[in-house]
């Protein structure tokens, strides 16, 4: 199967380039390489036969039509967004631009691909979503997000994803195009940009700098490891149902505060201090505008569908990620530089 992953050179979809090239699928991988990404996160397969490269803006409709007659790809896995909630609410534009323009533009590249081809059968197209398009939850642990839940985006990234996700709806229904979607829980893992909380708590934390904590810390998130969303999302594309939407999450739910502390706590004993804790660097600070209070994912479908269940508990998945942090400084170490990181965003509202 030959698969074109749009945004291959970010967190979630260089997790999806590696483990497809490791399960012997032909990659295409389509990154405009903006930010957040790095050709690093898939240096392990770039020697690969299996793995192409195309530097191209899902922006550009011209560029998306070249890459899909020169690779001919069998399915389409679009991840590539503009994806950081602090940053959308300083620069909204570009969330609209990337998520909803950039969306209707690989719909229509694929569209007209898929007719070309004469319509086959196997052909799908797989976007990839994420909760924080369904709003917010109230802090009870019987309510949770299916893939019934009305959509109520909070945020200016959560809305344009919400676009994104009526977009592909409407081309299955009103063309035809063979669509599935997924939407996942909050990532962690190796290779996660260092402007998110667990590896800005990570990388601060070795550095002797404060550790902030949103409002109270009391806000609450699914925490899913990114090989094990990587697994559940080739499982989809080739096995999920045609136009129906699949949620992911880590079933491991924990407040912002828990999971900070439990970071310190694996910190603690892996790289200990002269003195004290990681803890004792914790600082809160003022909450973001419109913070989400609760999301949490209800995974009944994938389960019961498709048999898919996460792999690890989230102390697990954050030992492999402090671990991975500790081993790669070679990684992490310039993308610090980089426009925004470590710097506070998302307070102009």
């Amino acid at each position: 199967m030959k698969l074109l992953i749009t945004g291959g050179a970010g967190f979630i979809g260089s997790a999806v380039v590696r483990l497809a090239v490791s399960r012997g699928h032909e990659v295409v991988n389509v990154d405009a390489l903006t930010y957040a990404a790095c050709l690093e996160n898939v240096a392990t397969v770039a020697d690969s036969p299996l793995y192409a490269f195309e530097q191209a803006d899902i922006r550009d409709r011209a560029a998306l039509d070249r890459v899909f007659a020169a690779h001919k790809p069998d399915v389409v896995m679009h991840l590539a967004a503009e994806s950081h909630v602090d940053r959308s609410i300083d620069g909204p534009g570009d969330f609209i631009e990337t998520n909803i323009t950039g969306t209707y533009n690989m719909l229509e590249a694929a569209r007209s691909y898929w007719v070309a081809q004469g319509k086959p059968a196997n052909f799908r197209f797989h976007h990839i979503s994420t909760d924080e398009v369904f709003g917010s939850l109230p802090n009870d642990p019987s309510v949770m997000f299916t893939e019934d839940t009305a959509y109520d985006p909070r945020s200016p990234y959560s809305a344009s994803k919400a676009s994104s996700d009526h977009l592909v709806r409407a081309w299955a229904e009103t063309y035809g195009l063979p669509v599935v979607l997924t939407n996942c829980s909050n990532n962690y893992g190796p290779y996660h940009f260092p402007e998110k909380l667990i590896p800005v708590v990570i990388l601060n934390a070795l550095a002797g700098k404060d550790l902030p904590i949103y409002g109270k810390g009391d806000n609450i998130r699914d925490w899913l490891y990114v090989e094990d969303h990587a697994d559940a999302l080739l499982l989809v594309v080739q096995k999920g149902e045609l136009n129906r939407s699949y949620n992911i999450g880590g079933e491991n739910e924990r407040t912002n505060l828990e999971l900070v502390k439990t970071l310190c706590a694996i910190l603690d004993q892996k790289r200990p201090k002269d003195s004290g804790s990681y803890s004792d660097q914790i600082t809160f600070v003022t909450d973001r505008p419109g913070h989400d209070a609760r999301y949490a994912i209800d995974p009944s479908r994938i389960r019961d569908e498709l048999g898919w269940r996460p792999s690890v508990t989230v102390e697990e998945g954050l030992e492999k990620t402090v671990q991975w942090y500790l081993d790669n400084e070679a990684w992490w170490r310039p993308l610090q530089a980089r426009a925004g990181v470590g710097q506070r965003l998302g307070v102009k509202a």
